[in-house]
């Protein structure tokens, strides 16, 4: 009900004390449990998979996961703040300032009052964050077409080809469980709840943006549609006015980053250059382009297959009618992780937080109506996750 059917709505008898927020904590997190159960368990067998794969080939399994690639960028943040830049053999830098601050300060926070190492803190984080993802992506989708699906939702989330990357001490976690969380909140209609999470997505990773997008976009819509209804501004402002104060609290925390790196470096667009040095420039997809047609035959018609299947996933989403929200933050996902110059490789994992794309293929799976054949689909992709995951996460080059 909108503040204004509130405030216009006929008075009655006094409302009924509301519940505390304890019991209705536990009473969502009952709920979410069976997804939360499943999401453990599939990421429990990649862990199995790739630790058994490791030992038998003499590495050491928590190095790969915390020790490798972004990992250790954090954690130098984490141990001696911002300052750092590498000099690659070919004269490239490559400055820490292109790593958000969120995940370094909870390492350094977690190691201080505990007896973990900064990459322990780091796995803490990375796991605890997972289950809090699973669950707002649970309560995404059962917000949306049920709990069968929330929780069909939550496992394919945790099946993800990369999904070995929730695993590590990297940000995808963190950023998944503030995206679902806040696309939770405006669903629920608490836009100030989303604009704060919103806040800390843009102090984890830059892919933020399209949250943002997603909260100020629906906002202009809302707006847009109530004043055709109502042709009186100030009404429209007033009723609204905390989604406007929701979608101008979003992008604070990543307008902070990026003014904190133009002040540190003295220049007004610090961040983007040093986002271009490590090659994260928006290009529109031409290295994208580019890249597939310097492969062999064979693999560039794999992977446009691949792009021709990620934009039919796109194209039923829309077909879904998915919620305004949560069809602007999956798609600009997508946009953003491929209109970049960056590592080809990374640009699967950088579209894993972008689940609303998943929502399509839980809902197919949960009209099988055959818990067996369901269980035997997220049985058979667990299994391909956690091969394909060992095998990446053994391997020489960073995900």
């Amino acid at each position: 009900m909108s503040d204004h059917q509130l405030r216009t709505r006929t008075p009655g008898p006094p409302a009924p004390h509301p519940r505390a927020p304890g019991p209705r904590a536990t009473a969502a997190l009952r709920a979410a449990a069976p997804a939360l159960v499943v999401y453990a368990a599939v990421r429990a067998l990649g862990l199995l998979v790739f630790w058994g794969a490791a030992q038998s080939s003499g590495k050491d399994p928590l190095a790969r996961l915390s020790g490798r690639w972004d990992s250790v960028w954090y954690q130098r943040i984490a141990e001696d703040g911002y300052g750092y830049t590498a000099t690659l053999p070919d004269g490239a830098l490559h400055s820490d300032l292109a790593f958000f601050p969120l995940l370094p300060a909870l390492e350094r926070g977690i190691s201080e009052v505990t007896p973990l190492t900064l990459g322990g803190a780091g796995l803490l984080v990375a796991w605890t964050a997972g289950l809090l993802a699973a669950w707002g992506i649970f309560a995404v989708g059962a917000h949306l077409h049920g709990r069968r699906t929330g929780v069909v939702l939550a496992a394919l989330w945790g099946v993800y080809p990369t999904a070995f990357v929730q695993s590590m001490a990297y940000t995808e976690t963190l950023f998944t469980a503030l995206a679902a969380w806040a696309l939770y909140a405006v669903l629920k209609g608490r836009w100030l709840v989303a604009g704060a999470l919103c806040v800390l997505a843009g102090l984890t990773r830059p892919s933020a943006a399209a949250l943002i997008a997603a909260l100020a976009i629906t906002a202009a819509v809302t707006l847009v549609r109530e004043y055709r209804a109502d042709s009186r501004l100030g009404p429209v402002l007033r009723r609204n006015a905390r989604m406007i104060a929701g979608v101008a609290l979003a992008p604070l925390g990543w307008l902070a980053y990026v003014v904190f790196v133009a002040v540190r470096e003295g220049s007004p667009f610090a961040y983007f250059e040093v986002q271009a040095q490590w090659g994260n420039s928006i290009d529109g997809g031409r290295a994208l382009a580019a890249f597939i047609a310097g492969l062999p035959l064979p693999a560039a018609l794999g992977l446009s297959t691949a792009l021709g299947l990620l934009g039919w996933l796109v194209v039923l989403c829309v077909r879904q009618r998915q919620p305004l929200p949560v069809l602007v933050y999956g798609i600009a996902i997508v946009v953003i992780s491929l209109i970049g110059a960056g590592y080809f490789g990374s640009r699967p994992r950088l579209m894993m937080p972008a689940f609303p794309l998943l929502l399509p293929p839980a809902a197919a799976l949960v009209r099988l109506r055959s818990r067996a054949r369901t269980t035997a689909v997220l049985a058979v992709l667990a299994c391909a996750s956690a091969a394909f995951g060992a095998w990446t996460l053994l391997g020489a080059g960073p995900p």
